[in-house]
């Protein structure tokens, strides 16, 4: 797995939504109240690009006539067909047995860890003052 910078933290506000492509992949970078969350940007329905979509909640119904409204923001609607996915998993609520988007581990890490790297050359002195959001693909 290699690490990708791809945005400042304050880049993506908390409800926020960052479409970035690394190594040719386009991947939604989505911020849930601080925890970052990256999805492929394609619904496995047909294709259509989950960034765009509506961030929404779950509906649950524990009998009839009940209905119980919970996770506002966590769940992600594909604007072409409305199929659902957990922006924390992936996992499609059309079809939770066979059908997720995949999901890629996202992170926020000081500014100055970003620039230590494991490099080897001639260093300068650098001072970094802010975080920024690192994928692992």
């Amino acid at each position: 797995m290699s690490r990708h910078v791809v945005a400042a933290a304050r880049d993506i506000p908390p409800g926020g939504r960052k479409l970035v492509t690394v190594r040719g992949r386009p991947i939604a970078v989505f911020n849930l109240g601080g925890a970052y969350y990256g999805l492929l940007n394609r619904c496995p329905h047909q294709g259509g690009s989950l960034c765009e979509g509506v961030l929404t909640g779950l509906l649950q119904a524990p009998r009839p006539g009940e209905y119980v409204y919970s996770r506002k923001g966590e769940i992600l609607r594909c604007p072409w067909h409305g199929w659902e996915f957990d922006i924390r998993t992936g996992q499609s609520y059309c079809d939770p047995e066979r059908i997720r988007t995949r999901a890629y581990p996202v992170e926020v890490a000081a500014g100055q860890t970003v620039v230590e790297g494991p490099y080897v050359a001639e260093t300068i002195a650098v001072t970094v003052e802010e975080d920024y959001v690192v994928v692992d693909v």
